[in-house]
């Protein structure tokens, strides 16, 4: 089929173009540098100012001891009386309910924390699996400083090499407690999540 002197010309534009690309304007926007700044402070400072920032509540313990301590402290002071946990080594110590539906609280583990964003990085593969950071009104997270990172990608490329080839089916990234302004642009805490968070972060 014979093509067009104008197709030909518009072809003949296009292989030319081709053969002496145009160098991009902008190279570092392909992704392989981050876009934010590197952290210019420790990772436990920053992430404790970004999560206060949204509303959670932090408590850094010097160690495993200070955290079943502090812990305590925190539910005998609010007379929680129902603590749901599937968590091990904490099961044994706090959980004293199997229905997530009527507890007051519930504690679970994460798989990173995120400075940058003041974020708690959950997955399915957890022993809480799915539900547990949402469905109770209250939700404890006990962390390691081992877990900090700095930014979401940072997290991201762990948990691909800590699961290598089987990426659990759920990653969630929780921010502070849940909140929403859709009704009247007012903001609504506790709607579609916990109405407090807490994160116990552990010297490890």
């Amino acid at each position: 089929m014979a093509v067009s002197p104008a197709k030909e010309n518009i072809l003949k534009r296009i292989r030319k173009a081709l053969s002496n690309p145009v160098p991009l304007p902008f190279p570092q926007s392909e992704g392989t540098n981050s876009v934010f700044m590197p952290a210019t402070e420790d990772l436990e400072v920053l992430f404790a100012q970004e999560f206060t920032s949204l509303q959670g509540k932090f408590a850094f313990c010097v160690n495993e001891e200070d955290l079943l301590n502090q812990v305590k402290q925190l539910i005998a002071a609010k007379e929680w009386t129902k603590i749901y946990c599937d968590t091990d080594p904490w099961k044994e110590t706090f959980s004293n309910t199997i229905s997530l539906a009527t507890c007051d609280a519930s504690i679970t583990g994460c798989e990173y924390l995120v400075a940058r964003t003041g974020s708690m990085v959950l997955s399915a593969a957890q022993q809480s699996g799915r539900t547990v950071s949402v469905y109770a009104p209250v939700h404890i997270c006990i962390a390691f400083t081992s877990q900090l990172v700095y930014d979401v990608k940072d997290a991201l490329q762990g948990l691909k090499e800590k699961y290598a080839g089987n990426i659990p089916s759920l990653i969630s990234f929780a921010t502070g407690p849940s909140r929403t302004a859709d009704i009247e642009k007012t903001l609504v805490t506790g709607v579609h999540g916990p109405k407090e968070v807490y994160c116990f972060l552990v010297e490890a």
